[in-house]
């Protein structure tokens, strides 16, 4: 702990949420084997070097935010865990440079690095992210994942993941397999229990907001119902589709980034609304069989401007208060 005290800036919640991605990540290994370990260290490693050489040289601070372990978990939960090691590199390097470093560092990114990071990678090397898929561990397997490093190739591209099975073939995916995480993907798409119980532990922790949660969840449930209701074929029903993909990872462990995210009560709400509805509207009509990712960096882009226009509001209410007493 001292050796952590003397190179990391004490920062308590993030601590917190690395806890609970500890947690995941062990899941995770279990479903995808021992080399999405190797992914996380390998990607830690070079985003405390990229944080490092940055914070001594231009900024000339002798300690680097413990935030960058959390950016770390965060990008490789991202990934398939077949995707070159090179490929990973490059996108936790730019992630943590373009997508904080270069706004000054932490608490004045304006972007979740993480998602900066592997939307980059998906942007420039798209095939080894949508196409190269594994098989996992079955829930129930002894040891998992923990006896392998990683697990034979998916051959038929059409039912990889239960998002490509929907959008390609229209079919579905059993509910149970989605709650508990038997279904392929990238590393975090893991059990949906897991996230979920960290979730309940980080806003018990007071750590992550709830109503960002909640408005994302809500604003995917209306739209989804509104479009399944005028017969929209390419929308599945609410329950398989926040189940479905990186949703839930996306909405419990990026979204609520108390950096990137609104601040403000309503705006959390409204915040949390818009990644809702925009995930929806991608997954949907968009190229993309995800969507979480691209909602959430909107919705960084939307989140200090809605911050803005409720203060600005409340302030003029207040100053009109003040006038008619």
């Amino acid at each position: 702990m001292d050796i952590i005290d003397k190179y990391f800036l004490k920062q308590k919640m993030m601590r917190t949420v690395l806890k609970t991605l500890i947690v995941v990540l062990i899941v995770s290994v279990y479903f995808n084997g021992l080399r999405a370990l190797y992914l996380t260290l390998l990607n830690t490693v070079f985003a405390l070097l990229t944080e490092y050489l940055f914070e001594s040289k231009i900024n000339k601070k002798k300690k680097i935010s413990e935030a960058v372990l959390v950016t770390s978990i965060l990008y490789t939960m991202t990934l398939p865990v077949s995707l070159p090691a090179w490929i990973s590199v490059v996108g936790i390097v730019f992630g943590v440079f373009f997508g904080k470093m270069v706004f000054g560092g932490f608490g004045k990114n304006v972007f979740n690095p993480a998602i900066v990071g592997r939307a980059f990678i998906y942007i420039n090397f798209p095939e080894p992210l949508t196409i190269d898929w594994n098989n996992i561990a079955r829930l129930g397997e002894f040891p998992g994942g923990f006896g392998n490093w990683i697990f034979g190739r998916i051959d038929t591209v059409s039912t990889a993941t239960p998002m490509l099975l929907f959008r390609n073939e229209g079919g579905s995916t059993e509910i149970f397999d989605l709650i508990f995480g038997n279904v392929p993907g990238v590393i975090g798409e893991t059990s949906k229990i897991v996230i979920l119980l960290c979730a309940a532990y980080l806003i018990y922790k007071k750590v992550a907001s709830w109503q960002i949660m909640a408005g994302s969840v809500a604003g995917f449930t209306a739209l989804s119902l509104l479009f399944n209701a005028m017969g929209i074929s390419s929308v599945p029903n609410p329950i398989s589709g926040i189940l479905m993909g990186g949703f839930l990872f996306g909405t419990v462990f990026m979204a609520t980034d108390p950096i990137s995210a609104a601040k403000t009560p309503l705006g959390k709400w409204i915040y949390g609304i818009i990644i809702g509805v925009v995930t929806v509207i991608i997954r949907g009509f968009a190229l993309f069989s995800g969507g979480v990712m691209f909602a959430i960096l909107i919705g960084n882009i939307f989140a200090p401007i809605i911050d803005y226009a409720i203060r600005a509001q409340k302030q003029k209410a207040k100053q009109k208060k003040e006038v008619t007493a």
